[in-house]
């Protein structure tokens, strides 16, 4: 991993953003190019990957249905809209990042955000309806219950590396 220091932060201005730059080698996907970006002065944070070598639009679908699951390998880029139906949908955008993690670790981001969802929400409806969607995630988590997760990116720079998850080709609108 390469790293360059002191560079001027997009959020604080400051002098103390350091950016980094590496190769990874994930089995089934290929090399990917590791891109990050960190300010020690106010906390931004951005992250992403892509595919060495130039990737068609894809989606993957993978059904959740065992613990042994959890371990299954994801590789997320920032242009990809995770989709878990009834539970979350997290969208690409400024605040997006892309990651290597398996299915726990997704679980586990879902259940951050839902979270915090839930402790700022007022509204005692939301609420429940939180709980109800983290006790969903636990089940789950736990292969109690059986859930499906959709990876959408029209960059092609992610996967769901398993025998289980299907493949197919995104079809992407084009602005006019």
């Amino acid at each position: 991993m390469e790293t360059l220091d002191g560079q001027q932060c997009p959020i604080c201005g400051k002098n103390t953003l350091t950016l980094s730059e590496g190769d990874q080698e994930v089995p089934y996907f290929g090399k990917l190019v590791v891109f990050g970006m960190n300010c020690s002065s106010c906390g931004f944070k951005k992250s992403d990957i892509e595919a060495f070598e130039p990737k068609d639009p894809v989606k993957f679908s993978l059904e959740i249905d065992s613990e042994k699951d959890m371990n299954i390998r994801i590789v997320k880029s920032s242009e990809a809209t995770v989709n878990i139906p009834r539970i979350i949908k997290m969208e690409p955008g400024p605040a997006s990042n892309g990651y290597v993690t398996n299915v726990e670790g997704l679980l586990l981001k879902a259940k951050d955000v839902i979270e915090t969802m839930r402790d700022s929400e007022e509204d005692k409806a939301v609420k429940k309806k939180c709980k109800n969607m983290l006790k969903k995630l636990q089940k789950v988590m736990w292969g109690q219950e059986t859930i499906k997760i959709t990876l959408e990116d029209p960059s092609g720079n992610s996967a769901i590396i398993s025998e289980k998850a299907e493949k197919s080709k995104l079809s992407v609108k084009k602005n006019k």
